[in-house]
């Protein structure tokens, strides 16, 4: 049971509106009319409990799919890891927790995003093991355009470059990058970006560490990244937990 302060809490922060028992009063009654037979909300004491029936949530499809690929990725199993990443990412749907309250989607916005851009990578990681060098350059470009602190994605271009015979791009593309981080963070490439550059340089991308091409440490921890806090499952009905 979820009581009402703590949905108070998730959706307004410590401060909530006067009148927040009553406005979540009117989001359960209007979140009863889409479940129908799926899910029931029930107001118990002070709170409420949701209790599943047949119904599921495409942000718990999303987790499975994605804790699947990424283990299977780990294991060297880069065509599973391929198709359940890329089920994965087929679930999200348009941006991320637009009709929230400012305070919930600032807490939650974060960490789901980044569930999704780890997933993305991983697929990308998956495509790239299956040699999917040529059909990936062009994506890996636009992300690095759009995410250019994004480490991973950077190297993974680099690969996908190198990989094309275009190494003098790769480099290219670490020194942009090694620029950027200066400039903007006042550090320099982190160890997995710095060692692609260098497998790059000595021609020893094949002998490159499993960590490093995969981009996963041993444990995998979106597992715990995704697994959603009881406030936030209460409010994926409403469509706040789907991606």
């Amino acid at each position: 049971m979820l009581p009402d302060y703590r949905l108070g809490e998730a959706l307004w922060g410590k401060q909530p509106p006067g009148t927040y028992q009553a406005q979540i009063y009117t989001y359960a009654s209007r979140l009863r009319q889409h479940l129908e037979s799926h899910a029931e909300i029930v107001r118990k004491g002070s709170g409420y409990v949701l209790r599943i029936a047949t119904g599921r949530f495409d942000y718990g499809d999303f987790t499975a799919l994605s804790r699947s690929g990424r283990s299977a990725l780990r294991e060297g199993r880069y065509l599973r890891a391929a198709e359940s990443l890329r089920a994965a990412l087929g679930l999200w749907r348009g941006p991320t927790l637009t009709d929230v309250t400012e305070h919930l989607g600032d807490t939650e916005r974060p960490s789901i995003e980044e569930a999704y851009m780890e997933t993305l990578e991983s697929r990308i990681s998956a495509n790239l093991a299956l040699g999917q060098h040529a059909q990936l350059t062009s994506e890996l470009v636009g992300l690095v355009h759009a995410h250019p602190l994004r480490e991973r994605l950077r190297a993974q271009l680099m690969l996908a470059l190198y990989a094309s015979d275009r190494q003098a791009d790769a480099f290219t593309v670490f020194h942009e990058g090694r620029q950027l981080l200066d400039e903007e963070l006042g550090v320099d490439p982190g160890s997995a970006l710095r060692r692609t550059y260098q497998a790059i340089l000595t021609g020893k991308v094949d002998e490159m560490e499993r960590e490093v091409l995969t981009g996963l440490p041993e444990r995998d921890s979106i597992g715990d990244l995704l697994l959603p806090r009881p406030e936030s499952f209460f409010l994926a009905v409403n469509g706040v937990g789907h991606p």
